[in-house]
């Protein structure tokens, strides 16, 4: 059990810096001429202890990610039994997001816990979880991931194959196709980074005209 006086100080701290993160998307909006409702931010619980995951609840970032899938169902367990047990408002509304390379095999034990997979990059995977969201008579929101950075060693579908995969994606039941997901190059310098994102909202604009995709 977590003591008051060790979860408030984190929990401000977490508030303090989810501020600044809707600061930033704010003025890269304003930027763009969009709305900040069209943003959704996930906090990705990598390497994070549960009683920071918890205070990032109670603070509002109910959308929570993770890369690989055994962390995600330990994870979404552990969480769970923290807001139960606090009797917390916020636990209906988390949201799991499976972030990382996902096997077929695999399916079913990240559909008993996520309702959103950004690493959708093959039919065969799509179709996986397409069957498995039937039997559990639901609807999983994907992204096809892509490999705009062309680097051999990451996951993701070539740009070339993209659309026609999220095209054959769309045509799935039980799965809706919300959008693309890409890794870029690791870099520290932004500017190296920028344009696999680039690549990829080009993408994202010609699926759209082309009517693929929700």
């Amino acid at each position: 059990m977590l003591s008051l006086a060790l979860v408030t100080p984190l929990r401000k701290r977490i508030e303090k810096n989810l501020r600044r993160i809707e600061d930033t998307i704010a003025a890269a909006c304003a930027r763009r001429g969009r709305s900040e409702r069209e943003v959704s931010l996930v906090a990705v619980t990598k390497s994070v202890g549960i009683e920071a995951i918890a205070a990032a609840v109670d603070v509002g970032l109910t959308d929570l990610g993770e890369n690989r899938v055994q962390r995600l169902t330990e994870r979404a367990a552990e969480l769970e039994a923290v807001l139960q047990r606090r009797r917390s408002a916020r636990a209906r509304g988390v949201r799991w997001h499976m972030v990382g390379h996902l096997q077929r095999n695999k399916v079913r034990a990240v559909l008993d816990v996520a309702r959103v997979i950004h690493s959708v990059d093959s039919l065969r995977l799509a179709e996986a979880i397409n069957a498995r969201a039937e039997q559990a008579e639901m609807v999983v929101d994907v992204l096809v991931q892509v490999n705009c950075s062309q680097e051999p060693q990451k996951f993701g579908v070539a740009v070339g194959a993209a659309a026609y995969l999220g095209e054959l994606v769309s045509t799935l039941r039980h799965l809706r196709l919300t959008g693309l997901m890409t890794m870029a190059v690791q870099s520290r310098n932004p500017e190296k980074a920028r344009p696999s994102f680039v690549r990829l909202r080009e993408l994202f604009e010609e699926m759209r005209r082309d009517g693929i995709g929700g």
